[in-house]
């Protein structure tokens, strides 16, 4: 690989604005993606996964490289040079890359590697979490698993158009496909590529979702023609499916606390050809009550940790603070008390996370059904969904009922 100056120096920036600023590394790489029009694919991919990269490893890096926060110019550079040697990459003739001790670099990896929180980079705090909850084997095993890209995974849009059918139309594109056993409506691209400047996304024909993501909506067992309530539905990726699954025919409504998000909704639901999607915004508490014992089915796609999908957001853990944990499952059990009045007698509910920790999962589904607002309800089934076993994002799922 021969490396491009101004490719890396778009990097070094791309770092210092998520490690010195603070800033989100998705909002980032959009930011720096924009400096030349002329960058093409390939460029782009450079820039955004060498970034991902980075942050990824970035304990380990800092460790090996003797970087401090905040980090200087010279010490992301630093950063850079250990990336490349680990990648066998040969470093130009650069000033910003000269006197690079590579045997030491080398040998660094090897020593840092036999302790897990250096050789998954990841604070202590969290690999002590990981540890007490999973236990050494599979905690282990999973942050292994989460430390690797994610690869791109469609949902065919089956309102618009059949699987097979859109294999065909992305080859024409040279974007090859295969299908996965077990994800009835997923598709995994062969190689990266920018599928958001297709005709076929454009014509609503699919959305870019993870493969365990697209078991939540069947989860549900939607039918045409309920009234399907999406009570933590943000821009609305699972709602979408669920569209999709009641055949775009009976009631489904859309709440989140946040319009924005919403708004996101409604011009993907134009896109998808989805017409049975109503949007309303949580601005008080009359917005649950309105909807008490109405719904035939409930989806509580609950904000957590979001420790199952680190894959595609490595900023996370870095971001991530045992507080929050804490605060967050104050705010799953509220939204379980409160949220599941709105199930009808004999309706379902799933609650949903995209966290493998139990005390955010199966403990609060425990917690909920041992009190006075869950004794109506009963656990159908559930599922733990593990990086380490599927290869795709770490998820948890509980279908329970009203009696």
């Amino acid at each position: 690989m021969r490396l491009h100056r101004n490719l890396v120096f778009a990097v070094i920036d791309a770092l210092n604005l998520i490690f010195n600023e603070k800033e989100y590394a998705d909002k980032v790489i959009e930011k720096v993606l924009r400096y030349d029009k002329r960058w093409g694919a390939r460029d782009r991919g450079f820039i955004a996964e060498t970034t991902y990269d980075i942050v990824r490893w970035k304990r380990l890096y800092t460790e090996i490289a003797e970087a401090n926060e905040p980090y200087s110019r010279p010490h992301l550079f630093r950063l850079f040079t250990v990336w490349c040697v680990l990648r066998g990459i040969k470093l130009p003739d650069w000033k910003q890359l000269e006197d690079t001790p590579e045997r030491r670099i080398k040998g660094r990896f090897d020593e840092l590697s036999k302790d897990r929180k250096f050789r998954e980079s990841i604070p202590d705090w969290l690999d002590e979490l990981g540890e007490k909850s999973l236990g050494d084997k599979l905690w282990t095993k999973e942050i292994a698993a989460l430390n690797k890209q994610a690869e791109v995974i469609l949902r065919v849009n089956t309102l618009k158009i059949k699987k097979t059918q859109l294999q065909a139309l992305l080859a024409e594109n040279e974007i090859e496909t295969i299908t996965i056993d077990g994800y009835p409506d997923a598709l995994k691209l062969k190689e990266r590529k920018n599928v958001f400047v297709t005709e076929a996304f454009k014509n609503g024909y699919f959305e870019v979702q993870d493969a365990s993501s697209q078991l939540v909506a069947p989860f549900l067992e939607v039918k045409p023609g309920q009234r399907v309530v999406d009570a933590c539905a943000g821009a609305g990726g699972k709602t979408l499916h669920l569209a999709s699954q009641m055949g775009n025919k009976g009631q489904l409504i859309a709440l989140d606390i946040y319009e924005s998000k919403l708004k996101k909704l409604k011009k993907r639901t134009r896109r998808n050809g989805v017409h049975n999607v109503e949007t309303r915004a949580i601005d008080s508490t009359k917005v649950i009550k309105k909807l008490h014992n109405s719904a035939d089915r409930l989806l509580l796609d609950a904000p957590c940790s979001g420790l199952g999908v680190i894959r595609r957001n490595p900023d996370s853990k870095w971001k991530l603070e045992p507080q929050f944990i804490d605060r967050i499952m104050g705010v799953q059990q509220e939204i379980l008390q409160n949220y599941s009045k709105m199930v009808k007698k004999e309706g379902q509910m799933v609650y949903a996370t995209c966290s493998i920790l139990p005390q955010e999962n199966t403990e609060q589904v425990t917690k909920f059904l041992d009190s006075e607002a869950g004794k109506e309800f009963e656990l159908v089934k559930e599922q733990n969904i593990y990086a380490s076993e599927k290869g795709y994002d770490g998820f948890y799922m509980a279908l329970l009922k009203r009696q």
